[in-house]
């Protein structure tokens, strides 16, 4: 994929772009599917909406481009109200699923066709264009036609005809689903390094939890029309809110039970020992991430710092980067552990049917609900 060239600075929006929603609902047809109480996007970030099909996420992005009318609240831009805006008036991008690239257009006049729109000189309009092809790396491909260029290419060209209008906020809407996974991967780096170079804020929604983690500053979590939490990165991915989001976020194992004296928890018949420094008797929700779980022999001194459970193998499977492993309970429960793979000489993890200890430090769990406080 050819490198992408340093902008004209003309491109860059270093003063524009902050976003504030307040008490958003929106819907169809009756049927409630947004409601917002707050969300303020900052200037100059990339921020990911992330979550699954149905949650809103989509319909969130809409409304701030003007496609769906809430049904109340406000979305600020910039200090100004654009609730009531038609879309042309907003001075957004937009970049979609599908490219939606005119395929009997050039690549250029596909890029041209919004300053066309705004009515721009046609130098002026050149200059954008050959700004803009340079910025995502085409600048070779502006007399070829949609067909004649790869997935990869064409959505390049869509984020070029985004970016030359120059728009305080530049919208995505799942525009890497389309790729395959190696160019999804090389589009993620383009579109980060396109963003960091730039400064335009950019919201990207998305279903895939590993896309969100990757591009995003700040990623917000949905979950039945709300948001769930937002944060970091690391922070919804290490410290998850909810146990929605823990379990939505890559992949946990949420274990719910009663402290026992000696600081286990007992899921009701099934004790993980050394497990939380609460109360005798009270309840918690924990949750372990596959990756922090480690797997010994039974007998296997385990330390001091960890909690342990013994189980049996259900089955394995090889991923490439790691192997996934099935610990099953005696009480029939599961516990699934990603075991990296180190290289050719390290041996393989135990197969099916051999008894194991699941074991993990007890710093990597992570508290879901915590015992009520005593006013």
């Amino acid at each position: 994929m050819a490198a992408a060239v340093e902008p004209d600075l003309r491109l860059i929006q270093t003063t524009a772009g902050h976003v504030e929603i307040e008490d958003l609902t929106a819907g169809y047809e009756g049927a409630r599917v947004l409601d917002l109480d707050r969300l303020s996007i900052r200037k100059g970030e990339f921020l990911s909406i992330l979550g699954p099909s149905g949650c809103g996420k989509t319909t969130l992005l809409n409304s701030i481009a003007g496609f769906v009318r809430p049904t109340a609240g406000r979305i600020v831009i910039d200090g100004a109200d654009v609730t009531g805006r038609p879309p042309y008036r907003r001075g957004l991008g937009m970049v979609f699923q599908s490219y939606a690239l005119f395929p009997h257009m050039t690549v250029a006049a596909n890029v041209a066709y919004g300053l066309r729109v705004r009515r721009l000189g046609k130098a002026e309009r050149e200059e954008r264009v050959r700004e803009a092809l340079r910025l995502v790396g085409l600048e070779g491909y502006a007399d070829r036609r949609p067909k004649q260029l790869s997935g990869g290419q064409q959505q390049r060209v869509a984020l070029a005809r985004a970016l030359a209008i120059r728009p305080a906020v530049l919208l995505l809407d799942e525009p890497l689903s389309n790729l395959d996974a190696k160019l999804r991967r090389e589009m993620r780096v383009e579109l980060r390094a396109i963003q960091a170079r730039i400064g335009t804020t950019m919201v990207f929604v998305t279903h895939d939890q590993e896309e969100a983690l990757a591009l995003s500053d700040r990623v917000a979590v949905m979950n039945g029309g709300r948001i769930e939490q937002i944060g970091t990165p690391d922070e919804v991915y290490r410290r998850p809110a909810t146990r929605f989001v823990a379990q939505f976020i890559g992949a946990a194992n949420v274990l719910e039970g009663t402290v026992t004296e000696s600081g286990g928890l007992d899921l009701g018949g099934l004790t993980v020992d050394g497990a939380l420094d609460f109360g005798e008797g009270e309840r918690a929700v924990v949750a372990i991430r596959p990756e922090r779980i480690r797997l010994a022999e039974p007998g296997t001194t385990v330390s001091e710092a960890a909690a342990s459970v013994p189980g049996t193998v259900g089955y394995r499977a090889f991923a490439g980067d790691a192997w996934h492993v099935e610990v099953r309970l005696a009480d029939g429960r599961t516990l699934s552990a990603q075991i990296a793979d180190t290289g050719a000489g390290a041996a393989d993890p135990p197969g099916a049917g051999t008894p194991v200890v699941a074991n993990w430090d007890r710093a990597d769990m992570i508290v879901l609900e915590r015992p009520a406080e005593t006013p």
